[in-house]
């Protein structure tokens, strides 16, 4: 590069290895190399989804007329539906993820297991009485080791705007 004077500089540009997501009501940090994609769902429902190459995935659903906690077991439902009529086997219980802030997630910890692999979801929300968030989390269990720092970073980083 060539400063003002004409002397010369060598530059060096480094990519961050985080990147900070916000959406309207909500902010998280995840890996740079991985992209937030937004898809307008319809019905004041936006969703955001961060996924790796291995199948970890982030979703945050943003709802603009309604609380969506109550729907966390018709999403584990969703998500986990092929595995369950492929003859995969379905634990959950209750779960509590609690921000920095202190704001309170209440929600689903399930895991599914096939004869060949085991996934573990966590479906979690927070709402007033006409908007809300879901969070949607799932890695698999052979790409533990490499995928989870993506999904602990997300909840240590979440921060709700509501």
């Amino acid at each position: 590069m060539t400063l003002p004077g004409g002397k010369r500089a060598r530059v060096r540009l480094d990519r961050n290895d985080f990147a900070t997501f916000s959406g309207g009501r909500f902010s998280f940090v995840h890996p740079s190399s991985i992209s937030v994609t937004k898809t307008d769902l319809g019905e004041s429902i936006t969703q955001y989804l961060a996924a790796s190459a291995l199948g970890t995935v982030v979703v945050v659903q943003e709802y603009g007329k309604m609380n969506p906690v109550s729907l966390n077991q018709l999403m584990l439902q969703e998500m986990t539906k092929e595995s369950v009529q492929a003859g995969g086997t379905l634990i959950q219980e209750p779960t509590t993820r609690k921000l920095a802030d202190g704001k309170q997630l209440t929600g689903i910890k399930a895991t599914v297991k096939t004869r060949t692999d085991k996934a573990d979801f966590e479906i979690v929300g927070f709402g007033l009485a006409d908007q809300g968030l879901l969070f949607i989390t799932r890695i698999g269990d052979q790409d533990t080791a490499t995928e989870q720092p993506m999904i602990d970073k997300f909840w240590q980083t979440l921060k709700v705007k509501l």
